[in-house]
């Protein structure tokens, strides 16, 4: 992506050391949500930036006190945890702080040309806050995050494939991420899921190693998600809630089974990639911004 300056702070949140290797546009900043029991914000900090994108992690309080604000960023995302030990609920508290003390900003937020992303706890507040699914632009409860129909944390590897071409999806075949997460059973009314359907909004499903549907069975389903959803968006397509975690399977080598597809691209006399397919994702995002221009 070409760019025409630097951000004041680097993603490492520097002063004065500029990250020359991948300049930013600041219109393009995104501010990466913190609070109690997040504890995913510097993996997601570090993607951005090697997709291209400057950001700040900012923790809730210091937007609820007015030290930060939504208006000087483009992109909004709530990442992974336990925010507030999930004790009411997965992302239930954190939701409601957002509602309480925020809401006028964040509907401000989303009436500009802006993208909302939300992983693993993160899509659990989405889900709270009714920013997904969002039908008629109307933020009410519509979905949920059931427990694991095993009754466990699953924390291991899945395997997603985008459903439909989007903004989010664009050039990515699979993804291969970590999930970690107690209550990912995505839940809807049949009149629900339908609406989702017929508006393309289901963006990833749970599959099996070879692209075919995991068909609700364990483990390639990992929760028990109804037509094995990963992620959905809203109706415009500008806010995604995603369970498993890219950020957490940036490199080659994070892959689970790396050592086995080294062997096999050495064989094959084909380049090592140093970089996973779940870049990508993140490159869709910082892409997304560089043609919409500044606002």
């Amino acid at each position: 992506m070409k760019t025409t300056a630097n951000s004041e702070k680097n993603a490492s949140g520097q002063n004065g050391k500029n990250d020359t290797s991948n300049p930013v546009r600041t219109y393009e900043k995104a501010i990466i949500m913190s609070g109690y029991g997040i504890n995913s914000e510097m993996e997601t900090q570090e993607a951005f930036r090697r997709a291209g994108m400057g950001s700040d992690i900012v923790h809730i309080n210091d937007l609820i006190s007015g030290r930060k604000k939504l208006s000087d960023y483009r992109l909004l995302v709530f990442p992974g945890g336990f925010s507030y030990g999930d004790d009411t609920g997965a992302g239930n508290a954190y939701a409601n702080r957002v509602r309480n003390n925020l809401w006028d900003d964040l509907e401000k937020f989303l009436d500009r040309d802006t993208l909302v992303l939300g992983i693993c706890n993160g899509f659990q507040i989405l889900a709270n806050l009714g920013l997904v699914p969002a039908f008629d632009n109307k933020y009410e409860r519509d979905i949920a995050l059931m427990p694991n129909r095993k009754g466990v944390l699953e924390c291991r590897f899945v395997t997603i494939k985008p459903v439909y071409d989007s903004l989010w999806t664009r050039g990515i075949e699979r993804m291969c991420c970590p999930v970690s997460h107690g209550e990912g059973n995505f839940f809807c009314s049949p009149e629900t899921l339908v609406r989702l359907k017929a508006k393309n909004m289901i963006t990833f499903q749970y599959c099996r190693d070879d692209l075919s549907p995991a068909n609700g069975e364990y483990p390639d389903n990992p929760n028990g998600s109804v037509e094995d959803i990963a992620g959905i968006t809203s109706e415009n397509g500008r806010v995604l809630g995603l369970m498993p975690h890219p950020e957490r399977a940036m490199n080659f080598t994070n892959l689970y089974d790396w050592p086995y597809q080294k062997e096999r691209l050495k064989r094959e006399g084909r380049t090592l990639p140093q970089e996973s397919m779940n870049m990508q994702f993140f490159k869709n995002i910082v892409c997304y911004f560089s043609q919409q221009g500044a606002d």
